[in-house]
């Protein structure tokens, strides 16, 4: 089997279908599940709530949701995260989200439950990341203290 690059494969054929792996896009997405479908990124911008594989400077690839697009750079963040990520610029994004696959069956990005659900988790950013907090913090707590 040949090995490639993320890059190498999209510049190949266009797109790539991969096993998601790491938790940070859950719920939508889940580690070693879920099939990610991803496609070369398009000429032009990405668009406020795009999923967007990109490599940090550090070389580690990253699947993460757009939040918000600026003049210059991108803040992103993983559906499962509360951390916000800046100064991600279209040289960072190699493809994007244009479905997954899962049970066997492929859903596509333009679903209106899909739709749905981008809004309701990322509309609502700061209730998310309260949650979050919150059980970072118990699962911290019971992990120091109750074990």
């Amino acid at each position: 089997m040949i090995k490639s690059t993320f890059e190498q494969e999209l510049d190949r054929s266009g797109h790539m279908i991969y096993y998601f792996v790491g938790d940070s896009m859950r719920p939508m997405l889940r580690q070693k599940k879920d099939l990610i479908i991803i496609d070369k990124r398009p000429s032009g911008r990405c668009r406020k709530y795009d999923v967007v594989l990109y490599k940090r400077d550090s070389g580690q690839y990253v699947l993460h949701r757009i939040l918000k697009v600026r003049k210059n750079d991108y803040v992103i963040c993983g559906d499962n995260q509360y951390i916000r990520e800046h100064g991600i610029t279209d040289r960072n994004i190699i493809g994007v989200l244009s479905g997954f696959i899962r049970n066997g069956k492929t859903h596509s990005v333009n679903e209106k439950f899909y739709r749905f659900y981008i809004h309701l988790y990322c509309d609502l950013f700061y209730l998310r990341a309260i949650i979050l907090l919150t059980k970072h913090f118990f699962h911290k707590l019971r992990k120091n203290y109750f074990n």
